[in-house]
């Protein structure tokens, strides 16, 4: 069933999560309150074959944390629901990878963007804006969770546009 009504805070905290952490939208459905560690700013993430790994958030993620968490335990409350899952629905239940991807998708076309927008475009664009950035490819390969380094390298292909920019900007025989 559709997600219709609309949950501003929850929405931008979805959009911090993926983008912020980089993870997966089926792990970001698996976070619950025990998972996440405001104090030293990191969430436990359950990935893929069960594997754990805690991963950073910054200062986006938090504000949107703390302004979410208060209206959820409302409507918690309020529907006289209780479940220890971080993102919830109208209902008061967890969301669904199907329900996030529905949610991305409407923010992404109110904002002008393309609908093909979806989840896993805002893992992508996390590690790519990291190796760009000049963060080291073990630590972008431990966030994202990949086993191998060989994904995390076909993953975040810098763009030929920055690679030309690159030259452009830093070689001698360039200009």
């Amino acid at each position: 069933m559709p997600e219709a009504a609309s949950f501003p805070e929850r929405d931008l905290l979805i959009l911090e999560l993926l983008y912020g952490c980089g993870i997966r939208n089926s792990e970001l459905i698996g976070i619950n309150l025990d998972d996440i560690r405001l104090s030293s700013e990191a969430i436990l993430i359950r990935g893929k074959g069960k594997k754990e790994r805690y991963v950073p958030f910054g200062g986006s993620v938090r504000a949107a944390l703390l302004d979410y968490l208060p209206l959820r335990s409302q409507k918690l409350v309020s529907g006289k629901k209780k479940t220890n899952a971080l993102l919830i629905n109208q209902r008061g239940g967890r969301l669904t990878t199907r329900s996030v991807g529905r949610i991305i998708k409407k923010i992404a076309v109110a904002k002008g963007l393309s609908p093909d927008v979806h989840p896993h475009t805002l893992r992508h664009a996390f590690g790519t804006h990291l190796l760009e950035e000049g963060a080291d490819l073990r630590a972008i390969q431990e966030m994202l969770g990949h086993e191998r380094l060989s994904t995390t390298q076909r993953y975040t292909q810098l763009s030929m546009k920055h690679v030309l920019a690159v030259y452009d900007q830093t070689h001698p025989r360039a200009k």
